[in-house]
C-alpha cells in the first residue's frame, strides 16, 4: 500500500499522462513536491516499483509505466517527424528526428495503426485547443470525415486544419478568425488526422 506521499506522487504521474501524454520526469517531480534532491524521488519511485505500482523501464527517457487495474499500460513509441504549421502552409521536408514515448491507452490511441506525431508551430488552431509547441499525434491512412483536424498538403505546402468539404469540393478551416479559409488551387491531399494532442512544457 503506497504512503500517503506516493500515492500523490502517483496521482501527479497519472496526470501528467492524461494530459501531456508522457510521464514526469525525475526533475518535474522533484519540483512539484519540493524534494531537496533526487534521490529522494528515486526512493519514492524504487517503493512504488517494488509495491507494483509502477515500472520503469532501464535506459529509456520518462520511462515510469503504471500499473493500473487490467495490467501495465500500453506503450508505444511514436516517430516525430519534425514541424508542422499551425499557420500559413510552408513547403518542408519531413524526417523523423525523435520519438516519443505515450501511454496509448490514455489517449485512446488506435490499436494496431500508422501513427506519427508533428511538433505545433503558429496559432492557428487555438480554438481547437491546439497551441504553439505541442505534438499532435496523427493517423496514417484513413480516409478524413468532414469536421476532422488533420495535416494536409495543399498545393505543395503543408499545413494543419480542419478538414471541410463544400459542394463534394474539400478545403480547409482554421480554429482561429485571423486567418482565412484555404481552398486548394490543384490539390490537396491528407498526410493524417488527428488523434491526440500532447502538451510539452
Amino acid at each position: 500500500m503506497p504512503s500517503p506521499r506516493q500515492s500523490e506522487i502517483l496521482h501527479f504521474i497519472r496526470d501528467c499522462q492524461r494530459v501531456r501524454g508522457v510521464s514526469p520526469s525525475i526533475a518535474e517531480i522533484q519540483e512539484q513536491f519540493g524534494f531537496s534532491s533526487p534521490n529522494t524521488v528515486s526512493g519514492h519511485l524504487d517503493a512504488l516499483e517494488k509495491k507494483g505500482a509502477i515500472r520503469r523501464e532501464p535506459g529509456a527517457c520518462r520511462n515510469i509505466r503504471l500499473a493500473g487495474p487490467h495490467g501495465l499500460p500500453r506503450i508505444i513509441d511514436v516517430p516525430i517527424f519534425g514541424a508542422i504549421p499551425a499557420g500559413a502552409p510552408e513547403s518542408s521536408e519531413q524526417t523523423a528526428d525523435r520519438s516519443l514515448a505515450v501511454d496509448a491507452d490514455a489517449l485512446r490511441l488506435p490499436k494496431n495503426s500508422r501513427l506519427f506525431g508533428l511538433d505545433v508551430r503558429g496559432d492557428s488552431m487555438t480554438g481547437a485547443g491546439i497551441l504553439d509547441g505541442g505534438v499532435v499525434i496523427l493517423e496514417h491512412g484513413p480516409g478524413p470525415a468532414n469536421g476532422d483536424i488533420v495535416a494536409a498538403l495543399i498545393d505543395g505546402a503543408t499545413t494543419l486544419k480542419r478538414y471541410r468539404v463544400r459542394r463534394g469540393r474539400p478545403w480547409l478551416q482554421a480554429e482561429n478568425p485571423d486567418y482565412p479559409d484555404l481552398i486548394p488551387a490543384a490539390e490537396l491531399i491528407v498526410q493524417g488526422i488527428f488523434r491526440a494532442l500532447i502538451r510539452v512544457r
